[in-house]
């Protein structure tokens, strides 16, 4: 099986470097880290065993060609870059797996390749980019993977085998989408109010950000369990997507918040994606996270108020310059 990987930060250099070291026929799709990855490969860091690999690495799709598996860990803020990426590494039978956070990607690549190539993951991971070609892992990394709008099929278990093969957990779902909103049970409220809550708690509550207030000190996932008020936000949160997944025929049992709130405790002073881009000034991943889900309350009819509120809190936050954060 030849795999490409197409985004090649914290998640997809792990992910790929975790095959290569199993000796799959791995290449990164790079740009600006090529020379630094071609020159000295990846090196991982973690508590199950630091290792390092050298993958082959391409600038160009046309480089690569088509190949069996394309392993898509962009951000989501570059889905854009879909139509210029992807298609020359996509012949008739490649299989597109996309790793990404949230909702509405399966979509986006499947409005540009049949829906039977179309495949969704998650992963349930902490991890960093610490530099170029050097990634921290610091918990779990399984992953949960299943076809779009279809049940699995041999391929589905056949690529779930080579990620254990690897020493990666992989689970098959027969509803990845519901699967998605599982995990964002989580990333809805703690990559939210790790970014929201810097302008305190009264405008995440309200929606409306006082401009001349200055910001509150980032809080972490372990600062916001501790603290009650904070801790009643995040239930409220989980509680209103869980009523979200349900609605749309994704179960979710409500119990299930309170094992993500005991899991977190374990995390200690974890900082969120969602918050590490917001304090560097990058681009944050809202639709996918936030916005996508939003939708998908109103098209089921579900009252969101506290996601209501924060979203409108974040697209403030959001279309500030980096330098006004």
């Amino acid at each position: 099986m030849r795999i490409a990987v197409v985004g090649c930060g914290a998640l997809g250099s792990y992910y790929g470097a975790r095959l290569a070291k199993a000796r799959r026929d791995v290449t990164f799709l790079l740009r600006s880290d090529f020379e630094t990855v071609r020159e000295h490969g990846v090196r991982v860091q973690s508590a199950d065993g630091d290792f390092h690999v050298h993958p082959r690495c391409a600038r160009t799709p046309g480089e690569i060609g088509p190949v069996d598996l394309v392993l898509i860990g962009l951000k989501t803020t570059a889905n854009g870059t879909f139509t210029e990426l992807l298609p020359p590494l996509v012949g008739p039978s490649t299989a597109l797996l996309t790793l990404q956070n949230g909702l509405g990607n399966e979509e986006a690549l499947a409005a540009l390749f049949p829906v039977g190539q179309v495949m969704g993951g998650l992963c349930f991971v902490s991890i960093n980019r610490l530099e170029p070609g050097v990634i921290r892992h610091i918990d779990n990394g399984r992953i949960v993977l299943g076809e779009f709008r279809r049940w699995p099929v041999t391929r589905t278990h056949a690529i779930a085998a080579m990620f254990r093969e690897a020493g990666i957990p992989c689970d098959v779902s027969a509803d990845i989408i519901g699967t998605h909103w599982q995990k964002l049970v989580w990333n809805i409220p703690f990559n939210g109010l790790g970014v929201a809550g810097t302008v305190g708690i009264g405008a995440v509550r309200s929606g409306t950000v006082d401009p001349g207030r200055p910001p509150d000190p980032v809080l972490s996932a372990a600062a916001m369990l501790r603290d009650p008020e904070w801790r009643a936000l995040l239930r409220e949160l989980m509680a209103e997507t869980i009523a979200v997944a349900n609605a749309l025929g994704h179960k979710i049992d409500p119990g299930y918040a309170d094992s993500e709130l005991e899991r977190t405790q374990a995390m200690g002073a974890y900082k969120a994606s969602t918050l590490i881009d917001f304090e560097r000034g990058r681009p944050m991943e809202l639709d996918s996270i936030f916005f996508f889900p939003q939708s998908e309350a109103r098209r089921a009819q579900v009252p969101t108020p506290r996601l209501d509120s924060m979203c409108s809190v974040l697209r403030t936050l959001g279309s500030r310059p980096p330098s006004a954060r």
